[in-house]
């Protein structure tokens, strides 16, 4: 592994150009303003390289010399703290692990219904797309009550929640429909131009069909 990651620079994230981890730890890696190369490859194909550090060829895959990382959420804690400025983790140990239910919660409930329309399609799910909608329509006191999720400042929540919104008009979901709350708070992360920058051709196109 060691002659592997020594081809590389001292950090590089492959990814999905498509999936949403690989866009929530993209957007971390923007927003911190990490020096690391962003390889994409497709996941159905994996490179060698990236197999031999990997066996799994899953995305995202973050490599830092003899570092190995391929989940995203843990991949997103380590960027936040091997890159301590700007935090986007509270530093007390009770508000950190709010922070971690929260997007457990979210990885739970939300990001799985996405999958299953993302998956197989808006016709074959339509009651999952409808649970969907139900769901952020109830969860419109918490994107009124803050500019952020649940809290007055940026945090990895809102890289977690960014990609997700970001997908919903590509599955007919229409966010002006769920609450000028969620609404607000959906702009408000895909004006930053960290978000911005992050973004793929493919999923600036996902945009583009969510308006046609």
């Amino acid at each position: 592994m060691a002659n592997i990651t020594s081809r590389k620079s001292a950090m590089t994230l492959f990814s999905s150009p498509t999936c949403i981890m690989s866009h929530c730890a993209r957007l971390v890696i923007h927003e911190k303003g990490v020096p690391a190369d962003i390889e994409f490859f497709d996941p159905n194909d994996p490179p060698e390289d990236l197999l031999e550090l990997n066996p799994n060829g899953n995305a995202p895959t973050l490599v830092e010399r003899d570092l190995v990382l391929y989940d995203a959420r843990i991949i997103m804690e380590y960027l936040d703290e091997r890159f301590p400025h700007p935090a986007l983790h509270q530093m007390d140990p009770v508000s950190r692990a709010n922070t971690r239910m929260l997007i457990k919660r979210i990885d739970q409930e939300w990001y799985p219904m996405l999958e299953d329309i993302l998956t197989n399609g808006e016709k074959k799910s339509g009651k999952t797309k409808k649970s969907l909608k139900e769901s952020l329509l109830a969860a419109g006191p918490v994107f009124d009550a803050t500019p952020y999720f649940m809290s007055e400042e940026y945090s990895l929540i809102d890289c977690a929640m960014a990609p997700f919104l970001w997908r919903l008009g590509s599955v007919g979901i229409d966010i002006t429909g769920l609450g000028k709350g969620i609404t607000a708070y959906a702009n408000r992360l895909f004006a930053r131009k960290a978000f911005q920058d992050s973004l793929t051709n493919q999923e600036k196109e996902m945009m583009a069909v969510a308006h046609k």
